[in-house]
């Protein structure tokens, strides 16, 4: 009798239509990753557009790309595909790549996909180097290989896989990579979506030929049809969407996906409770916003991201006696990078990353701590490259930035403090306007005491005031002033 394996993970998708779009995944009730998508500010990542070169920096040995957007894309040049250069190289030939101002021209057409969507005020990063996903496999046209994902580890199940597309029929100068989700896949089923994504490429190639420049030749799947193309597993019990029409989309596409499993996917039909409430992940969507996450052992993670890296502190809780502290600094230092690594997934934060753990003495503790970050980063989508601890306690390491985060794209900074997070005092404040009125009353020659009698006045009135703003006090402060000058 075969081992019934008892499926954990659930699958959310709730959705404004013709607004919004959100998919969480959760498991065993824990919210793991979370996407969101305005209809108005679709992302463009996976996207291939017919573009033409605006201009080549030698020194950045980069192109600036024209795709039809408000800011031109980035092309570097290991990101062009050797198709592209005007000039053949020889065998003889010393740099891996040759000078981007010879190898392109201003004006010339490429078929150019997003790699990065644009952030703040830096245009999208590009690759010549095309890609088409599917279920099981991602089409590489221009790269003649046949791969395995690296994170199917099983090799037995690698070894059948690479034996099942070997046999596979490829046209020339297009190659594969076998997804995650091809795991016990039968040959038949790759074929089916091999065929497809052979069907599309050809699509996408004829139209880069007969579109105008720049356009858009292939667009990336919406959200909800991503999530069931990308995330929608064999460990994924459930399928809740709370929307009609969403449901019947989601509906038909995992039965193609999970003929077997016709209940998968269900829809939330109790308009007096909201879906993240029904299944207790607000406080989850809800925490991501926060800059401090509180840890089961009363410990604290702190997030402060700024332009260069983002540094994760780690505040133990109580922790009483010198005896206690080391088992105590282990198990919040291990809790904290099985934290961290979900909130880094969750925040999709990518870049430099410092995380500072509780200092540990032991080794041992060290080892266990690294290796319990490592285990988890292992389902993360995004690469990543984690250091060693240092003497100090610093962790270093690198995460691949997947795309725009549910976060960035729901948040702005504060009006207020600009995002610095801190704004200058009301007495500061204060005595800057005083300084000013200062300085323009002696201007126009008032008499010494006048300034004082302002200054007395207004503090009176300041003191008065139970605000932490100054902003609605400048039509008082004129006022004021009149009645004293005159």
């Amino acid at each position: 009798m075969s081992k019934i394996v008892k499926r954990k993970k659930k699958m959310f998708i709730s959705v404004l239509p013709g607004e919004q779009v959100e998919v969480a995944l959760a498991e065993d009730g824990v919210l793991t990753e979370y996407y969101v998508e305005m209809v108005h500010q679709v992302k463009t990542r996976g996207n291939i557009y017919k573009a033409k070169i605006h201009n080549i920096d030698p020194a950045l040995q980069a192109a600036f790309i024209n795709y039809g957007a408000e800011r031109n894309g980035f092309l570097q040049i290991d990101e062009v595909h050797p198709e592209y250069y005007l000039l053949v190289q020889g065998p003889e030939r010393k740099a891996k790549y040759p000078p981007i101002q010879k190898a392109l021209k201003k004006n010339q057409e490429v078929l150019v996909q997003v790699v990065k969507e644009p952030t703040g005020s830096k245009g999208a990063f590009m690759t010549t180097y095309l890609s088409l996903p599917g279920r099981f496999f991602v089409l590489t046209p221009g790269r003649e290989q046949r791969g395995v994902s690296r994170k199917i580890e099983d090799e037995e199940e690698r070894k059948r896989l690479k034996e099942a597309i070997s046999g596979l029929k490829l046209d020339e100068g297009l190659g594969i990579i076998v997804r995650t989700a091809a795991l016990g896949q039968s040959k038949s089923a790759l074929e089916r979506d091999l065929s497809f994504l052979k069907r599309l490429w050809k699509e996408v190639r004829q139209k880069g030929t007969q579109a105008a420049t720049p356009s858009l030749v292939y667009q990336e799947l919406d959200l909800s049809a991503r999530a069931v193309r990308d995330y929608l597993t064999d460990d994924v019990s459930e399928v809740w969407v709370d929307e009609p029409e969403t449901a019947k989309k989601v509906a038909d596409m995992a039965a193609l996906v999970f003929p077997r499993r016709p209940g998968i996917v269900k829809q939330h039909t109790d308009m007096d409770l909201a879906l993240w409430d029904r299944f207790n992940l607000r406080r989850y969507i809800e925490q991501l916003y926060s800059r401090e996450v509180t840890l089961p052992s009363g410990g604290r993670l702190v997030f402060d991201q700024g332009e260069a890296l983002t540094a994760v502190d780690i505040n133990s809780g109580k922790i009483g006696g010198e005896s206690n502290f080391r088992e105590m600094a282990l198990k919040t230092n291990v809790e904290a990078a099985e934290e961290i690594a979900r909130q880094l997934r969750l925040r999709d934060i990518g870049g430099q990353i410092v995380i500072d753990f509780i200092e540990m003495k032991d080794r041992k503790h060290v080892a266990e701590v690294e290796k319990s970050l490592r285990a988890i980063l292992k389902t993360d989508r995004a690469r990543t490259d984690v250091g060693k601890m240092s003497h100090f306690g610093l962790l270093e390491m690198v995460r691949q930035r997947i795309g725009s985060s549910a976060v960035s794209i729901t948040t702005e900074p504060c009006p207020c403090c600009k995002g610095a997070g801190t704004r200058r005092n009301l007495e500061w404040q204060s005595m800057a306007v005083l300084k000013e009125l200062y300085r323009v009353l002696r201007k126009n020659g008032a008499p010494e005491t006048v300034p004082c009698k302002v200054s007395a006045e207004l503090a009176v009135y300041l003191l008065n005031q139970k605000r932490d703003r100054l902003s609605g006090f400048e039509s008082e402060f004129k006022k004021k002033i009149a009645i004293i000058v005159e």
